[in-house]
């Protein structure tokens, strides 16, 4: 059987990942390791014979489709965090991997290890393999002969696979032990668009003679309100409540928004009534029109101006499983479905602007994902130089994410159309993290294995652990417990300043939100380029 799999690399990547979905699924204690489950059957698989490692395309394909659809996805959060304590942040994961360093040369000292081995070690304890690149790169340029540029190469093996293990059972065990509830951060995390919000629809009767002539517009100006209004009756016609439409007393005005914001509405205006703005649909109508239209994605709904365009008002916006409240800076995605009201005789007008093609969103612009991907590695092969000399470069991990970051950010450049549908997005996702799983599973787990049993590599893997997990627990810790970072959040973060999509993937499953997305895209960056800096300088 060894010999089959040995020979045929498809049938090993199909064998690993079905198993792989089969043990992740397995839930203890209300946990289940998921997708990242592919990690360790791979390891396994690797372990049992050499040639049981599947080609670097297949991890180098997963690596870049997983990390540019997370990116694209993350962008509008990663933009939206730097407002919201992003630089703290930055500067926080900053300092956690100085740490690291730290621990990492009172190691040196305590195992009797040399400068190579202990720089090796710290660029595999923090799953970092441009900061290794860069450790032989060094030593190349000294004139260092075989045997010492391959002692980095063994220190970063061994304690690459404790690396992605340590920080997933942090994850774990801190999640026990702290017995965090996941979906009580949702109210925190909304700031980052990362949840959806809890959207109810009421009714409300105008009683307060303060308001009356005011229109819409005015209203939500002078109050800051954070709704919806899409109905209203006056004079017992019900209409639009367009920006324009003015206020009476005892009209009767439908508002949709969080229970709070409706709240602050109604304490204005009057008072919420159990009579429901019945809508006589031979003249209004609403209905949810799927987003695929083009020429209206990635634009934002203040220049779309739909009540004057077309008189009509988008009340909700459901993306994925979540709810959206639109604002005039909303921009709409490919998939994205909106509620919208208007007059009957004008639907099909609307929906045909919309596009409202189901079939549409299962299909990828291929021109699109090309020309993304291809920039963002042409980025991460670009040179960057380090004081003192030396250079590196952001690789196929940090090229298409941070091009990906920006390109999801944008939304659109003319024409060209940067995200993706949000079912085309997760799926593409979820293929690009199984073959990066399998293929750095397989490749990795004989020469771990076999370095342990041989030599001084059970040392080694005990110095590799000696760093991960303290890194992890400090990083949790502060994060948490002093800093306050929403957990979902936090655990992004981690797998960011790890540079890890396999911890990623493992706190996408926990969370069940874009949160780890967006806490990984906020410091992966600043981790990739401090872990490249300082492993050279443990090098001396």
């Amino acid at each position: 059987m060894i010999d089959i799999l040995a020979n045929n690399p498809l049938l090993l990547l199909f064998t690993v990942s079905a198993i792989g979905y089969l043990i992740g699924r397995i839930n203890i204690g209300g946990i289940s390791l998921g997708v990242a489950a592919v990690l360790f059957v791979g390891l396994a698989f690797g372990a049992l014979d050499q040639r049981l490692r599947l080609p670097d395309i297949i991890y180098l394909l997963g690596l870049v489709i997983f990390v540019y659809t997370i990116g694209l996805s993350s962008g509008p959060g990663f933009i939206a965090s730097f407002r919201r304590r992003g630089l703290r942040n930055n500067l926080f994961v900053g300092g956690v991997i100085v740490v690291a360093a730290g621990i990492a040369v009172v190691l040196r000292m305590i195992l009797g290890l040399n400068s190579a081995q202990t720089a090796g070690l710290f660029a595999g304890s923090l799953t970092n393999t441009p900061a290794l690149a860069a450790v032989i790169e060094q030593l190349s340029q000294r004139g260092a002969d075989e045997v010492l540029r391959t002692e980095p190469v063994v220190g970063y093996s061994v304690a690459y696979p404790v690396g992605v293990l340590g920080m997933i059972l942090a994850i774990y065990l801190t999640r026990r032990l702290w017995r965090i509830d996941l979906a009580q951060e949702s109210q925190q995390l909304r700031e980052f668009g990362a949840v959806g919000e809890h959207l109810i629809n009421c009714t409300i009767r105008v009683t307060n003679a303060n308001v009356d002539g005011q229109s819409i517009a005015e209203l939500v100006r002078a109050n800051g309100w954070n709704v919806i209004f899409s109905r209203r009756q006056h004079d017992g016609r019900i209409e639009l409540a367009t920006g324009a439409a003015r206020l009476n007393t005892g009209d009767l005005i439908s508002v949709v928004g969080s229970p709070e914001a409706v709240a602050q509405v109604t304490a204005v205006l009057g008072e919420p009534t159990d009579e429901q703005l019945m809508l006589d649909r031979h003249t209004l109508d609403f209905r949810r029109i799927f987003v695929s239209n083009p020429a209206v994605i990635g634009v934002p709904l203040r220049m779309l101006n739909l009540p004057s365009t077309l008189g009509a008002v988008i009340t909700r916006i459901r993306r994925g499983d979540v709810e959206l409240l639109p604002h005039g800076d909303t921009v709409l995605e490919p998939g994205d479905r909106v509620r919208v009201v208007t007059q009957r005789d004008n639907m099909d007008r609307v929906s045909a602007f919309f596009g409202d093609s189901y079939r549409s969103l299962a299909e990828i612009d291929v021109v699109s994902l090309g020309l993304g991907t291809a920039l963002g590695m042409l980025v991460g092969l670009i040179p960057i130089p380090l004081p003192g000399g030396g250079s590196f470069s952001l690789g196929l991990a940090g090229g298409p994410l941070i091009v990906a970051l920006i390109l999801g950010w944008r939304g659109r450049t003319g024409p060209i159309i940067w995200s993706l549908p949000y079912s085309a997005n997760l799926t593409l996702r979820q293929v690009g993290m199984t073959l990066f799983l399998a293929g750095i599973g397989t490749r990795a787990g004989y020469s771990f294995f076999t370095t342990i049993t041989q030599g001084n590599g059970l040392f080694l893997f005990i110095g590799g652990a000696l760093i991960t997990i303290p890194v992890a627990i400090l990083t949790l810790f502060i994060g948490y417990k002093l800093l306050k970072i929403p957990f979902s959040l936090l655990i992004g973060m981690l797998a960011g300043l790890q540079t890890q999509p396999a911890v990623l993937a493992f706190a996408n499953e926990q969370a069940g939100n874009e949160a780890p997305n967006i806490g990984y895209a906020m410091v992966f960056p600043t981790a990739m380029v401090v872990k490249i800096i300082l492993a050279q300088i443990l090098l001396g």
